[in-house]
């Protein structure tokens, strides 16, 4: 079986200027950022379907990426993959010392275990300490410093509302929240009545950022609901394409109401109940 050292010589080879892989010679870092995002989104997609006999290979198409950008870091004398290792490995002891009080990873394990919230409250200590350390200009530090700008956009909206709830800059619970995407929805309407793109495009988000918030104060994952709705739609329209496959009509000859009949009908499906009709 291969190791972690053949995947590295691997990559090694694959960069050789003069016998390497034309591709992947030309790679950066930049081009490289879309094949990474999308592996991860391979590794989801997967665990989502407990798709378990692919996800092996899936994780081994992401950590290729990690092992990828450690030989282009190490052709500039930058890194090298071993020192990814041990920069996680360190940073996970510093942030469990609950679990590694005395910063020893091989440390006897005899220590009492904290409650869940003390646990929580350590570590959002750590980040804190880890922010302040990143910042050039402590005084300008901001507990959103270190939320990715490149995370999905609900993700990211999800992030960054959690931060400013640290702080208490945040609704009590999910009915004021409600208000608010009520609130929202008719500023979208006002701009629709008044014909303004770029209202309509500014409160569409402001719509979406509060739909985000009402998400988190129902501990529900915006990112994870948005896909599992996304995969309904699909499964639910190709119910309708394949409907109407049987049946040889083109979808563009159908009116919206039989269309929409055929859409309550792939949602009788999933429930497992009997047609109406």
């Amino acid at each position: 079986m291969y190791s972690l050292e053949d995947l590295l010589h691997l990559m090694n080879r694959l960069r050789d200027p003069q016998y390497g892989c034309p591709w992947d010679i030309q790679q950066t870092y930049a081009t490289i950022v879309p094949h990474t995002l999308e592996e991860a989104y391979e590794v989801a997609d997967a665990i989502e379907r407990g798709d378990f006999d692919h996800l092996q290979g899936e994780l081994g198409d992401l950590l290729f990426q990690v092992v990828y950008y450690s030989q282009l870091a190490r052709e500039e004398n930058r890194f090298e993959f071993a020192g990814v290792v041990d920069s996680i490995t360190r940073k996970l002891i510093r942030r469990h010392p609950h679990v590694f009080p005395t910063g020893d990873l091989y440390a006897p394990v005899d220590i009492p275990r904290l409650s869940e919230e003390q646990v929580k409250q350590r570590w959002e200590e750590i980040k804190a300490e880890e922010r302040a350390e990143k910042a050039s200009a402590p005084e300008q530090l901001s507990l959103l410093d270190d939320v990715p700008g490149a995370l999905p956009a609900l993700s990211r909206s999800a992030k960054l509302q959690k931060r400013a709830g640290q702080v208490g800059f945040d609704w009590p619970g999910p009915l004021p929240v409600l208000d608010k995407v009520r609130e929202e929805l008719d500023e979208v309407l006002e701009a629709m009545a008044d014909n303004d793109p770029v209202a309509i495009s500014d409160e569409i988000g402001d719509l979406l950022f509060s739909v985000v918030n009402l998400a988190r104060h129902l501990k529900v994952d915006p990112e994870t609901a948005l896909r599992d709705a996304n995969g309904k739609f699909e499964q639910r329209f190709r119910f309708i394409e394949q409907a109407l496959r049987d049946t040889h009509r083109p979808m563009e000859d159908c009116t919206l109401e039989e269309l929409d009949a055929l859409w309550g009908e792939a949602k009788r499906q999933e429930k497992n109940l009997p047609s109406c009709g």
